[in-house]
């Protein structure tokens, strides 16, 4: 039985060994790619997540109370300004209008008559100053009343699209009632959050009377299709998470865009003599980045670098490779440290085709 288990042990050594010197064959013939950085003026798009609104989006409340007549409009609807939306009844308001309008008539009568004896000096010229008073009170009642009435009628106050209701026909409205809202979307609002370092760098360089040019990128991945500009920067950061909310304006001449939409904003960032190579090209040792260099030799030599910028399957290094360095490209778990490789040099420019957020100058 013993026997039996050295012969077995025996056995298991001998399979991990040839399975190790076959690995280690099969890395000495294999055939690895290499490549450079590139090194060149480029710009990045940084993205932020957005909120896109109106650039005039208000709610549309009753005035009034009463019970809702008609309904001239459905929801979605394009109305042009001053259309006739809602009407409540208006019934007790005309007829507050027709009793304002006769007391005015009194007044009116009764100031005549006060008049003509105020310029025989039959009254005197206070009696005349109170009718005068009574008239006017009587006109402000009427103009009182007929804005009342107005009320009853609800207008669009600018061009827009209709909401959804929020109360149907024959409705009892109460004062200050949500009827529907009303979108301009002619031109839209689009907020997003930035940090303080990056908002510090975007007034730095960005001069005072310049707008900012960013691109959106929609819910469904493409890009809207006119560019926007930055117009304004809120006033205060917020203190539980340290960005500040800037503004961007486009024009939506076809409607494309609606109110509470979100998307992604890409701003750019221009980089001179900007160092790239790819993601895959790199490992991690604890939070560090390295690459393997390989030298005229082809031995290669494990070296830290410092990332600058992480975007799209590339990086944007800051420092530790120089534009003339060969860099292993792929394999790089087959390797070790100071092992000679054969290889192979590809340029790295085919890398950067379809990358969507990146592009040389």
């Amino acid at each position: 039985m013993r026997g039996l288990l050295i012969i077995a042990y025996m056995a298991t050594i001998m399979l991990f060994a040839s399975c190790s010197e076959h690995e280690a064959e099969t890395v000495k013939d294999a055939t690895f790619t290499v490549t450079s950085p590139i090194q060149t003026d480029t710009t990045i798009y940084k993205e932020y997540v957005a909120q896109i609104h109106s650039a005039n989006h208000i709610e549309l409340r009753s005035q009034e109370k009463g019970y809702l007549q008609k309904i001239f409009v459905d929801e979605g609807q394009f109305v042009k300004k001053g259309e006739l939306m809602f009407k409540l009844m208006p019934a007790i308001y005309e007829a507050e209008v027709a009793k304002s309008r006769a007391e005015l008539n009194f007044a009116e009568i009764e100031y005549k008559n006060t008049k003509g004896l105020a310029d025989n000096n039959v009254v005197s010229i206070s009696e005349l100053a109170l009718a005068k008073a009574k008239l006017d009170k009587a006109k402000a009642e009427l103009q009182l009343s007929q804005a009342h009435l107005s009320f009853t009628e609800i207008r669009a106050p600018f061009d827009g699209i209709m909401d959804k209701f929020h109360t149907r026909l024959g409705s009892l409205i109460d004062e200050g009632e949500l009827l529907t809202s009303l979108s301009d979307n002619s031109k839209m609002w689009v907020y997003f959050n930035v940090g303080e370092s990056e908002y510090l760098d975007y007034i730095q360089k960005v001069k005072s009377k310049e707008k900012q040019k960013v691109l959106l990128q929609m819910a469904n991945n493409k890009l809207f299709e006119s560019s926007g500009y930055v117009e304004t920067i809120e006033a205060d950061f917020n203190n539980e998470t340290g960005n500040i909310a800037f503004r961007a304006a486009f024009p939506n001449p076809k409607g494309v865009l609606r109110h509470g939409e979100t998307g992604n904003i890409m701003m750019p960032v221009r980089l001179k003599n900007a160092i790239i190579i790819p993601q895959k090209s790199t490992f991690d040792v604890l939070d560090k980045k390295y690459v393997y260099i390989v030298d005229e030799k082809g031995v290669i030599t494990s070296s830290q670098i410092t990332i600058a910028q992480e975007i799209s399957h590339l990086y944007i290094v800051a420092s530790g490779l120089k534009p003339t360095d060969k860099i292993l490209l792929e394999g790089l778990g087959k390797v070790k440290n100071n092992e000679k490789i054969k290889y192979n040099f590809v340029s790295l420019e085919k890398e950067l085709a379809g990358i969507k957020n990146i592009h040389a100058e």
